[in-house]
């Protein structure tokens, strides 16, 4: 199953790309912090029966581990999820291409951070497939040009919080390796959502956001139940699967599939057509993806 490893992480990326364009758009109206506490509660609770299951293992893993966990739910979850969802609020879900570039940067700060933590050799195909895939990935969102930056005052705050959420999930992608050396990738699913619930209850309660549940449509809470069950929890199932038996530098590399996918989307739902220039970056990302996940760190 090793060499179909990236295929997971792969799908994953793919559903964080749905929840981004499709269902995270309809809870524009509430606060970051709210929305993503009560994404990451619901699939915490959905979650208990693994609690159950292994408290045991649980309850004896190391200071280390549970560093490891809270790095993860702290930078993946809460401060990453956060800071992408704000910068897609900034800029209303219209222009999306400063934060999709900036999250182009995910794996630079994913490999250097494997390879300083994690000891990661990353042989020099690696690097050429990689650095292609992130190109790419360039060419698919602007073409040969250059961002627009003049969009509003918003657009370079935007900026910021996707260069915040770029680090967060790179950092969050090597934390999750290291967490997962321990545990199945079932119960690293579980302390991920609930360590993550915890902190942003802490934050949403400082921030005075709790007071939203009255202004939670039905409609929203039909997204929320769809963005647990669709794009969170069965996301980060096969996310870690995959993590778990392939290296984070290939990881983060598959991972673009999520720009991949929110251009997709954003043509099937928006009509925003890719000029050829951008369908030729969508192949060599796509190629790249594909390449890069079957070689092995450490290969000559």
């Amino acid at each position: 199953m090793k060499r179909f490893s990236p295929i997971f992480v792969i799908i994953a990326a793919s559903l964080w790309g749905i929840d981004g364009i499709i269902l995270r758009p309809s809870l524009y109206s509430l606060p970051v912090p709210f929305v993503v506490f009560i994404g990451c509660a619901i699939i915490a609770l959905v979650l208990i029966p693994i609690l159950i299951k292994n408290f045991a293992i649980i309850k004896n893993l190391s200071r280390t581990d549970w560093l490891a966990f809270f790095g993860v739910a702290l930078l993946g979850e809460a401060i990453g999820t956060m800071a992408i969802t704000k910068a897609l609020f900034f800029v209303n879900y219209i222009n999306l291409s400063v934060v999709i570039l900036i999250q182009k940067l995910q794996p630079v700060f994913a490999i250097l951070l494997a390879s300083l933590l994690l000891k990661e050799k990353l042989s020099k195909k690696f690097f050429l497939w990689g650095g292609l895939a992130v190109a790419g990935a360039y060419l698919m969102t602007f073409g040969v040009g250059l961002p627009n930056l003049n969009t509003g005052d918003k657009t370079a705050i935007a900026a910021l919080f996707a260069l915040l959420a770029a680090f967060s999930f790179g950092a969050s992608t090597v934390l999750s390796k290291m967490a997962l050396k321990n545990v199945s990738f079932e119960v690293g699913t579980y302390l991920r959502f609930a360590i993550a619930a915890s902190i942003l209850l802490i934050i949403s309660t400082v921030t005075g956001d709790l007071n939203s549940f009255g202004k939670v449509t039905n409609f929203q809470w039909f997204i929320f139940i769809l963005v647990a069950l669709l794009t969170g929890g069965p996301a980060i199932f096969l996310y870690y699967y995959g993590l778990k038996r392939i290296s984070a530098s290939i990881a983060t590399i598959c991972e673009l599939a999520f720009p991949l996918t929110a251009v997709v989307l954003e043509y099937i739902i928006h009509g925003n057509i890719l000029n050829p220039v951008q369908w030729i970056g969508a192949v060599i990302l796509f190629a790249g993806i594909l390449k890069v996940s079957s070689i092995h760190t450490g290969s000559k």
